[in-house]
């Protein structure tokens, strides 16, 4: 991805909020100046995550200087609205909690503080592919990576055992597989393809190389529908249209029916799986085990990554070094980074926490896979950069429309890619983004 600017980005994405949307929100004491005699300084932080206020408790035990206050927001767009609107009105938090395909927008709007004087040598503790999305590949820090969530390949040991199954390295040995199983057993599904959570395609998308939002000059270019994304939906979209995987979405109780009792063997995820199966599959606990995610050349090693957080400083805070100085703790300090893990749920992207404290020990559900955490670790590092723009949610509400509709009639994937492609290009143009042919 090129070198992104914060001047770049204000240039080429005015993003236009309604006059309904700019109403007051946000904190009134989102840290005031700190000077002689004016007690400790106080940060406010928005984040959803659940159990960050006990996070946070650890930390003002051990900085009555310094004390940060965390206010439980809403995930998603949601939040993305509310930080604007809040930016717009300076009454913004100190520190957000932001998804990592929300930055752009968010520095577009000047809502986020460039902290990369204040977090210099931080970026070793992070996979490089996971620390680019919070430098758009140039000199500015505009987050700190919090928690990641890398592509693996899940399966059921006990049953690809029963059928003569090998463990797929390779795509094409992924498909081989599915088809061999349908010979073996046409009631049963390697897995299926989902159209109900667009994360996951974007992840595999940027597994095989796609860069959907780039930059040229101070314009947008949006490549949705480009040559590595092409092939991944070629490739899913054929399965699909032969029969050889299924074609219904996930989360459903259909779905996790298959799951269950084993009419689905596999299913291509992230590293919180295994919390999703707990609920999903209960039956099956110990029966499953994690690979890598197949790759597209023979010997490859690289994979996407299907959700993540970063911590960001506002450029409302009035004590952005201060603020800094907790989000840096927050994300690589092993005290803060474990209780992130106990209380929060998260894996995260520091790589020294992937193999340590609340992270030594495989999940109960996985409990015959001792190394699950070993192998995430070393499968986390590979991660492929990811290329975000101002308008994700348009792109994904269309993945969802437009594939959904193909899944269903099992054809006409690629010009769902098309229209997704298209509809994003349209409504970059109408909010008045620059946008490059």
């Amino acid at each position: 991805m090129p070198q992104l600017t914060r001047r770049g980005l204000a240039a080429a994405t005015a993003v236009l909020l309604g006059a309904t949307a700019l109403t007051a929100c946000g904190s009134s004491d989102s840290g005031g100046e700190a000077g002689a005699g004016s007690g400790p300084v106080k940060l406010t932080y928005w984040a959803w995550a659940p159990g960050m206020d006990k996070v946070a408790a650890l930390w003002n035990a051990e900085h009555p200087d310094i004390q940060v206050t965390v206010q439980k927001q809403a995930s998603g767009d949601d939040l993305v609205t509310k930080i604007i609107t809040a930016a717009k009105a300076h009454k913004g938090p100190d520190l957000v909690q932001a998804e990592y395909q929300a930055l752009p927008t968010l520095v577009s709007n000047d809502a986020l503080a460039d902290i990369a004087g204040e977090v210099k040598g931080v970026e070793k503790r992070f996979a490089p592919g996971i620390w680019q999305q919070t430098t758009f590949g140039g000199d500015a820090v505009y987050a700190l990576p919090q928690d990641s969530g890398p592509l693996m390949f899940f399966y059921r040991q006990d049953l690809f055992k029963q059928y003569g199954l090998t463990v797929p390295t390779t795509w094409d040995e992924f498909a081989e597989t599915a088809r061999a199983l349908k010979k073996k057993d046409p009631k049963k599904a390697l897995t299926t393809f989902s159209a109900n959570d667009s994360g996951l395609f974007a992840g595999l998308a940027q597994q095989a190389g796609a860069a959907w939002w780039t930059f040229e000059g101070e314009k947008w270019k949006v490549g949705i529908d480009d040559a590595a994304t092409r092939k991944v939906t070629d490739f899913w979209g054929g399965l699909v249209a032969e029969g050889a995987i299924d074609n219904q979405p996930m989360y459903t109780p259909a779905w996790n029916k298959a799951l269950n009792t084993g009419e689905q063997l596999a299913w291509v995820s992230a590293v919180w799986a295994p919390g999703t199966l707990t609920t999903a599959a209960p039956d099956t606990k110990g029966k499953w085990a994690m690979a890598p995610l197949p790759q597209w050349t023979a010997g490859a090693n690289a994979t996407g990554s299907w959700g993540g957080s970063s911590t960001a400083v506002t450029s409302d805070s009035k004590n952005k070094a201060a603020a800094a100085r907790f989000a840096t703790w927050l994300n690589t300090d092993p005290e803060a980074l474990a209780a992130l893990v106990k209380e929060s749920g998260i894996y995260p992207a520091a790589t020294a926490a992937q193999t340590s404290g609340a992270l030594a020990k495989a999940p109960d559900y996985f409990a015959n896979q001792p190394d699950f955490y070993t192998r995430a670790a070393a499968i986390a590092k590979t991660t492929a950069p990811a290329a975000w723009g101002p308008n994700v949610n348009v792109a994904y509400t269309a993945f969802k429309d437009e594939f959904g509709k193909a899944a269903k009639a099992r054809s006409g994937f690629p010009a769902a890619l098309a229209k997704v492609q298209a509809t994003t290009v349209t409504d970059l143009e109408k909010q008045g983004f620059g946008v490059a042919k």
